[in-house]
């Protein structure tokens, strides 16, 4: 296992497609791993693969509390078959390191995906798993939170970005 460099914006990779994933292998399951370590090194709770700089359908999950068991979601070419409700919840992103606000989502979502052992699994997910599942299932479509944000908004984080990301450097 090994830690991933976490790729932040405006890098293209955050901006693409990602592909399917048709085999399960060796790889993929290093890669889930991989991508598990660093979630859980940055800290986060959920790293979508566009964000190590891998532009396939696979995302990692992790929304449990401090003091519980790690509950980690491994889901290969998820997808939102249903969704339900308004949530406005603040959210983050580790690509976009030091930058928060409120994004309008669903409240409750389905979802489909594969596991690591090729079995289809559909979850019904609501508070910060359900964020998280859309959060990253953009990431997969090359979307990111700030994309959703109004115009003004986004304006306004262009604007202000560079400054937040010039602050982080000057602490490390």
């Amino acid at each position: 296992m090994s830690l991933m460099k976490i790729y932040h914006y405006p890098e293209p990779v955050l901006a693409k497609e990602s592909e399917p994933i048709i085999d399960i292998d060796a790889a993929i399951r290093q890669l889930v791993n991989d991508m598990a370590e660093t979630m859980y090194a940055a800290p986060g709770v959920g790293l979508a693969a566009p964000q190590v700089g891998v532009s396939k359908r696979l995302i990692v999950l992790d929304c449990s509390g401090r003091d519980e068991e790690p509950q980690l979601i491994a889901a290969i070419n998820p997808e939102i078959i249903a969704a339900q409700g308004e949530s406005f919840e603040e959210e983050g992103c580790l690509s976009v390191p030091g930058y928060y606000c409120k994004v309008k989502r669903n409240e409750e979502v389905t979802v489909c995906y594969l596991d690591l052992d090729g079995v289809k699994q559909t979850i019904l997910a609501d508070g910060l798993l359900a964020v998280a599942f859309q959060h990253e299932i953009d990431h997969l479509n090359g979307i990111l939170f700030v994309d959703r944000l109004s115009p003004l908004k986004r304006g306004l984080f262009k604007k202000k970005y560079p400054k937040i990301l010039e602050q982080m450097e000057e602490q490390l």
